[in-house]
């Protein structure tokens, strides 16, 4: 990654960054210099070792634990934010994911998907907004190539992911020029961990590329968008190794 893009003196917010793809986030944007809040729900035993692996290359994190389902609780944490220092980035990259037939999905199932999916990453925009006005900042939302894709079985996470889409592309516009909105997209970079082999290449097929991607790769395009040209907002970016460029794919 270029040395250009830096974040030194930045500060950045990402949700869901205890585990898998939040935490390669979290870890990119401390190396390029940018201070971290690690945000977790009830993984703090893992947000405490991505504040550990932060700190042994020089990097100021702290975890701070918050449901994101929880309007207060989601208050509580943008307001220490505030206290804090202020925020230059915020990353949504929390989220749920299952798999599930569509008339096996009732309205609890439903409400929850789109509670930490749609409403929480709305949630964490609205409230950060003022932070990231006074600082020029920039909001990245972490959708998926089922935004725009039809995956039987996952009725409830590509509605939920779909709406975010269209919320990135709305917040762009009506948000500019104060704060920048884009997106990263990300294809299979790290299989649930349901998958089995068999599963894996079936998606691997239909892959331009030939192989998955990593949680690395995700992080590297968000990096990209909150350091590089600031004339950049509304873009989505597919890091999914030219799977939705193939055209449509029915079913994951």
């Amino acid at each position: 990654m270029s040395d250009e893009l830096r974040l030194d003196g930045k500060v950045a917010l990402i949700t869901g960054a205890a585990r898998r793809v939040g935490r390669a986030i979290a870890l990119e944007l401390g190396r390029a210099g940018a201070r971290i809040w690690v945000h977790h729900h009830t993984g703090t035993a893992a947000a405490t070792a991505t504040v550990s692996a932060l700190a042994e290359v020089g990097v100021s994190a702290t975890a701070i634990g918050a449901d994101l389902r929880d309007p207060a609780a989601t208050a509580a944490l943008f307001a220490r934010v505030a206290a804090e220092g202020g925020l230059d980035v915020l990353v949504n990259s929390a989220a749920a994911f299952e798999r599930l037939p569509f008339e096996s999905i009732d309205d609890e199932r439903l409400m929850s998907m789109l509670a930490l999916n749609l409403a929480a990453p709305f949630r964490c925009a609205r409230l950060a907004l003022p932070l990231l006005r006074a600082r020029s900042g920039v909001i990245i939302n972490v959708l998926d190539v089922a935004a725009t894709q039809a995956w039987p079985g996952f009725a409830h996470y590509c509605a939920s992911k779909a709406a975010l889409h269209m919320l990135t592309k709305v917040l762009a516009v009506e948000l500019a020029p104060a704060v920048r909105v884009c997106g990263v997209s990300p294809g299979t970079v790290q299989p649930p961990e349901s998958y089995g082999d068999a599963d894996l290449r079936r998606v691997v097929e239909k892959i331009p590329m030939g192989r998955s991607g990593s949680p690395t790769d995700v992080a590297r395009a968000v990096r990209f968008l909150a350091a590089g040209p600031e004339f950049i907002t509304g873009a989505i970016l597919a890091v999914d190794g030219g799977r939705s460029a193939a055209g449509p794919a029915v079913g994951e």
